[in-house]
C-alpha cells in the first residue's frame, strides 16, 4: 500500500485523496471556514417576508459564529442593514404564479446567470437561499451542476430556508424525492413538515416558524378594545386617531403584482364600508418594497377615506398600528399569522391571474389557502376568495367582523392554539440546543437554524 523512499513515507497519491476526503467529510461548516479564516454565506431572498427570515438569520449567524463573516448574494433593505449588498433589487425576483411569470422569463433567466458566477466566484462555505422557492431551487441545482461539471473543489453546502408547501397540493410530497440532489439541509418552518421531508431522504430541521421571533421581541398581548388610540412617528391629525374612530389595518401585499390586483377592490372595499362607519380611518402598511411603496403612495389620492401610511422597517410600529385596530384586511400571506399573534380580528383575501385560479383549484388538496385555518384544519379566519374577493363581500364580511363579537372571540380563541404550533415541542428544543451548543442562547427559530449551519457536518 506505501512505498519507502530515502528521505520519507510516501503514501500514494489516491490513498492520500481518500483518507483526505474522509478527513474533510468529518469537518463541520465552523472547521472547514476555520481554514480561511473567515466563513463565507451567500445568502438570496426574493421576496420580503425571505428578506426579514435572512436579517435574522444572517444576525445569528454573527452572534453565534467564532469567526468573522463575510455574506453576499442577493436580499432586501433588512439584510442589507446586517453587511449583504445585494447583486441587484431582490424586487426583480418578487413575482408569484405560473401565469403571473411567464413575461418575465428572460429577466430571471438572466438574473439567474448573474447569481450562479457571483457564486462561484465569492467561494462561498455555504449558500442560504429562503423561500422563493421558484428561483432559489433553480439556483441551488444549477449552482450544484456547475460545481460537478467543472470540478470544482470544496463544492459549499447548500440550506433552504422555509420547506416548500408540498402539503397544499395534490402529488406534493412525491416531488420532494429530488430535492436531495441539491438541497443538503431544509429548515421547515411548521409542525410535521421535517417528518416528512425526512421520509423522503430529505435531510431537514423544524426550527419554527419565523413569527415567534416577534414574540420574543414584544410582549404580544390582545385587550378587547384598543385603550390608546395614538402611533407616534405617524403624520394625521398631529399624531392621533380620534378616540370614536372605526381603525382597519389594510395589508394588500408585498409584491407589486398583487398590490396592483389587491389595493383597488380594497379600496372599492372601504368606500362601501364607510357607510356603516362613517369615522372610519385606515392604516396601509406598506411592504419594504421601492415599487409597492411608489405604487401605494400614487393610489393614496383616489383613497376614499382617511389613511394613515404604515412604513416597514419596525416590527414595534407594525405591532403598534395592530394594536389600535379593530379589524384587519390582508392579502394571503404571512401576515395572517402576524395578525393572529397580535390577537387582531381579520379577513383575507386573495385574487390571482384566473388561469392561475384555475390551476389552484385543480391542484390544491386542502379547502383553506391562509395559515391559521390551515394548521388547525377550521376557518378561523373567514377568507374571500377569487370570485368571492370582491368589494361587496369584502364590506360586508367586515361589517359583521367589527360588530360579532362572538366572531371576534372565535379569531383571539383560535390564536392561542394556533401559536402552540409554530414552534418546536420543549423536548426536541431541549436536544436541539444540546446537541448544537445553545445552552447560553435564548431560543428563537433564527438561532437554531444558524446553529445548524455552523455545526452542520455534511454526508
Amino acid at each position: 500500500m506505501f512505498q519507502i523512499s530515502k528521505t520519507k513515507l510516501c503514501f500514494p497519491l489516491s490513498t492520500f485523496t481518500k483518507r483526505y476526503s474522509s478527513f474533510q467529510a468529518t469537518q463541520s461548516v465552523i472547521d472547514k471556514a476555520a481554514i480561511d479564516g473567515e466563513l463565507r454565506v451567500f445568502i438570496v431572498s426574493g421576496e420580503v417576508s425571505g428578506d426579514n427570515i435572512g436579517s435574522r438569520l444572517m444576525s445569528s449567524l454573527k452572534k453565534l459564529s467564532p469567526l468573522p463573516l463575510r455574506f453576499h448574494g442577493v436580499g432586501g433593505s433588512l439584510m442589507c442593514k446586517q453587511g449583504l449588498t445585494s447583486l441587484f433589487p431582490m424586487e426583480d425576483l418578487a413575482v408569484m404564479g405560473m401565469w403571473e411569470l411567464l413575461p418575465h422569463l428572460y429577466k430571471f433567466r438572466v438574473k439567474l446567470k448573474e447569481t450562479i458566477d457571483a457564486a462561484v466566484k465569492f467561494k462561498p462555505h455555504v449558500v442560504v437561499t429562503v423561500d422563493s422557492k421558484g428561483f432559489s431551487f433553480r439556483l441551488l441545482k444549477e449552482l450544484r451542476a456547475r460545481y460537478n461539471q467543472q470540478r470544482l473543489e470544496n463544492c459549499p453546502v447548500h440550506f433552504h430556508y422555509v420547506a416548500p408547501s408540498f402539503w397544499a397540493w395534490k402529488g406534493g410530497e412525491s416531488r420532494l424525492g429530488g430535492l436531495s440532489e441539491f438541497v443538503d439541509h431544509l429548515f421547515c418552518i411548521l409542525p410535521n413538515e421535517e417528518r416528512v421531508c425526512r421520509e423522503h431522504g430529505v435531510e431537514a430541521t423544524f426550527v419554527g416558524h419565523p413569527v415567534l421571533e416577534d414574540a420574543s421581541e414584544f410582549n404580544l398581548v390582545r385587550t378587547c378594545k384598543p385603550p390608546e388610540l395614538k402611533l407616534e412617528g405617524l403624520s394625521f391629525s398631529e399624531h392621533s386617531i380620534p378616540s370614536d374612530s372605526t381603525v382597519i389595518s389594510v395589508l394588500p401585499g408585498s409584491r407589486l403584482q398583487e398590490v396592483e390586483r389587491m389595493l383597488p377592490i380594497f379600496s372599492k372595499a372601504m368606500k362601501l364600508l364607510k357607510d356603516p362607519f362613517p369615522k372610519l380611518v385606515t392604516l396601509i402598511h406598506v411592504a419594504s418594497n421601492n415599487q409597492v411603496d411608489h405604487y401605494i403612495g400614487k393610489s393614496l389620492s383616489e383613497w376614499p377615506v382617511p389613511a394613515i401610511l404604515v412604513p416597514s422597517g419596525s416590527t414595534q410600529l407594525k405591532y403598534d398600528a395592530f394594536g389600535v385596530s379593530h379589524a384587519a384586511l390582508c392579502t394571503s400571506g404571512t401576515v395572517a399569522v402576524e395578525l393572529q399573534l397580535a390577537r387582531l380580528p381579520s379577513l383575507v383575501a386573495y385574487r390571482a391571474h384566473f388561469l392561475t385560479e384555475l390551476l389552484i383549484r385543480y391542484k390544491a388538496k386542502i379547502p383553506y389557502i391562509s395559515l391559521p385555518n390551515i394548521l388547525l384544519d377550521s376557518p378561523i379566519i373567514p377568507e374571500a376568495l377569487f370570485q368571492a374577493c370582491n368589494p361587496s363581500n369584502l364590506t360586508s364580511i367586515l361589517e359583521r367582523l367589527l360588530l360579532d363579537e362572538k366572531m371576534r372571540e372565535r379569531q383571539v380563541v383560535g390564536a392561542e392554539k394556533l401559536i402552540q404550533h409554530l414552534h418546536p415541542s420543549e423536548s426536541r428544543m431541549g436536544n436541539s440546543i444540546h446537541c448544537t451548543g445553545l445552552e447560553s442562547h435564548r431560543y428563537t427559530p433564527s438561532i437554531l437554524a444558524a446553529s445548524t449551519i455552523l455545526s452542520y457536518v455534511k454526508r
